[in-house]
């Protein structure tokens, strides 16, 4: 990996790996959390959404409330830009 901290996107199931990409600044993701990512961002290219202004749903309450740790942000914010 190069010396610029945060420059790569690591994907790998291997425990060693993983935390030397977590030390070199790189964010590591598993290659199952990868293949979900993939497959569910292909799946919503295909769906269309029909707009009806009489079926109005109300907003359903997201998330946990408790804070997640640096890395599991980091992974999460990684995935949802692929």
């Amino acid at each position: 990996m190069s010396t610029e901290r945060g420059s790569w996107i690591v994907i790998t199931s291997d425990r060693d790996i993983i935390a030397h990409a977590w030390s070199s600044g790189s964010i590591p993701i598993s290659s199952e959390d990868f293949l979900k990512a993939i497959s569910k961002s292909q799946t919503e290219e295909n769906i269309t959404y029909e707009k009806d202004e009489d079926d109005y749903l109300k907003p359903k309450k997201k998330g946990n409330p408790r804070r997640l740790s640096k890395k599991e942000k980091a992974i999460r914010q990684t995935l949802s830009k692929l």
